[in-house]
């Protein structure tokens, strides 16, 4: 049975901030532990200490038995690996390096077919079988088959490039859960996955008998599936025993405690050095009291030296500005509205003001019908194919908010240069402008910092804030709270409840979707109709796409 112990780690940045430090907890087999923190605290580069991709620069951790470890890029990758690769990108190393050997080996025999290239293919055969090669194409035939329908043979060499986000998440999943892995080290695993994919999550971390690492910031999912919250704040971390249904309270009361027992030692220590005022002036007069002036500075000097208590961490604080503005009656406009290849052709009217959610399985075409709706508010060229009509109203602007968050334009650029070079209806921002807006979003520290190297919730936030300085008054968000804190979250809801204009939004978030009040489902018939309320029950679509 597996197990995890971290003991007093310890991270520091190249710039020589601390990251985090004396970070303590454990994960014991069969329990899922969830590890939660606001963006940007350093939970990712825990995992990834722990998961031996970084050295423990400070403490340590053992663990006993097989780690594998989900990485939160799963579900956005769009270069050219196949299935295949992306399997053995969470396989045990040897079987990925005796892979290597065999890819190397075959092509060598399509080059040479010489008595020396037979034998070091039939070498590295024999080194795959050693490796387990044979028993994993077994399992992932069967993970293919779960999580994609057709056999390994068949989707082994099938472009990760071509599957959705969700897909890309349960074949991983798949993959680790039914291995030989004793501990999972899972970054967001929730991320891309439809509702019917989240309740599979949960219902396979309730039985597995795995211990579990995981990084979620979906908030039905923690409720349901962590049986500890270890929280990563202020520089620290600390542990609530019970699950996240009393975590909210344990924090305040945790937080109150802090201020509480700093407030005390204050007290007292203004207390100590009004003792050491009062004896000296009563030295000046009385040789009698040198010595008890003498004891009191020795005593307030080994109380200063043992330190104050630490403080509260400091409550982010995330105040999004979403202002939009008046537009016409009608923001929205669909008339015979087919995505080509997804769904069926539908009628829709979207009023200003109004709050839609789109719901549907994974591949539907929700992400397509944004990309839509945003390319419906430009003079370019649409790239999203599609017939019939979409139109946006009198003075709607649209603002897309990516799911992906893939910008290799802002490569090599801190928020604080994308803030001041501005762009189409952005405009830009001096130094001291820039940076107050980033501090609203809680990105004040990361303004220095290259785009690429901020964590997924600070990308998330560094997004909206561009919505809000683009002046969109109508706002499409793909899976906005996917990558964010909880406090983000929080915040984004307030921001959404008080924005004047239009708000049109894809989630797989439960606890998101309560604040929409029109739900706009893409059902597994094909068809694109409106609902009273949520529904997550839909499948994958089933209609023959051409």
């Amino acid at each position: 049975m597996g197990y995890l112990e971290a003991a007093s780690l310890g991270h520091v940045l190249a710039d020589g901030r601390e990251l985090f430090h004396d970070v303590s907890f454990r994960v014991p087999a069969g329990e899922t532990v969830a590890l939660i923190g606001d963006n940007g605290a350093g939970k990712t580069t825990l995992l990834r200490i722990l998961a031996g991709e970084l050295p423990a620069q400070r403490g340590s951790f053992r663990s006993q038995g097989a780690v594998a470890v989900m990485p939160q890029f799963i579900g956005s990758l769009r270069d050219d690996r196949t299935v295949r690769d992306l399997l053995l990108t969470v396989a045990p190393p040897p079987l990925r390096a005796s892979a290597a050997a065999l890819d190397e080996a075959e092509l060598a025999m399509m080059e040479a077919d010489d008595e020396p290239t037979q034998l070091r293919y039939a070498q590295a055969l024999v080194d795959w079988g050693e490796a387990g090669g044979y028993d994993y194409e077994v399992l992932w035939d069967t993970v293919t088959v779960a999580a994609l329908g057709t056999p390994f043979q068949v989707a082994q060499y099938r472009e990760v490039a071509t599957l959705s986000g969700g897909e890309q998440k349960r074949l991983v999943l798949e993959a680790l859960l039914r291995g030989p892995a004793e501990l999972l080290l899972l970054d967001e695993p929730d991320n891309y996955l439809d509702v019917p994919g989240k309740r599979w999550l949960e219902e396979q971390l309730a039985q597995t008998r795995q211990g579990v690492l995981l990084i979620t910031h979906d908030r039905e999912v923690l409720s349901r599936t962590a049986g500890q919250v270890v929280t990563l704040e202020g520089g620290t971390a600390w542990t609530h025993g019970g699950g996240f249904a009393t975590w909210a309270e344990a924090r305040e009361a945790r937080w109150q405690r802090a201020a509480e027992v700093r407030q005390r030692w204050s007290e007292k220590h203004e207390q100590l050095k009004e003792l050491v005022r009062t004896l000296r002036q009563q030295s000046s007069i009385s040789d009698e009291m040198a010595s008890r002036y003498h004891a009191a500075q020795t005593r307030l000097a080994k109380f200063e030296e043992a330190g104050s208590p630490p403080a509260p961490p400091r409550r982010q604080r995330v105040a999004p500005d979403l202002r939009g503005g008046r537009t016409g009656i009608r923001a929205i406009t669909c008339q015979g509205l087919e995505l080509s290849g997804l769904m069926l052709p539908f009628d829709l009217e979207v009023f200003f003001g109004d709050r839609v959610c789109v719901l549907g399985s994974n591949g539907s075409g929700k992400s397509h019908f944004l990309r839509l709706l945003d390319e419906a508010g430009g003079e370019a060229a649409g790239t999203v194919a599609h017939t019939g009509e979409c139109r946006l109203g009198a003075r709607v602007r649209p603002g897309l908010f990516a799911q992906t968050h893939r910008h290799p334009e802002w490569a090599g650029r801190t928020p604080a240069e994308i803030l001041g070079a501005g762009e189409g209806d952005r405009p830009g921002l001096d130094l001291e402008r820039a940076m107050s807006a980033l501090s609203r979003y809680g990105l004040a520290g990361a303004g220095r910092q290259n785009f690429e190297t901020l964590s997924g919730g600070q990308q998330a936030r560094f997004q909206i804030l561009l919505l809000e300085l683009a002046g969109a008054t109508l706002l499409l968000l793909d899976e906005p709270t996917d990558n964010l804190d909880l406090i983000s979250a929080e915040a984004l809801e307030e921001a959404l409840a008080a924005f004047t204009g239009t708000v049109v939004a894809v989630t797989h978030d439960r606890w998101f979707a309560r604040v929409f009040s029109r739900f706009l489902v893409f059902r597994a018939d094909g068809r694109v109709v409106e609902a009273d309320e949520p529904v997550w029950d839909e499948g994958r679509v089933s209609r023959v796409r051409s």
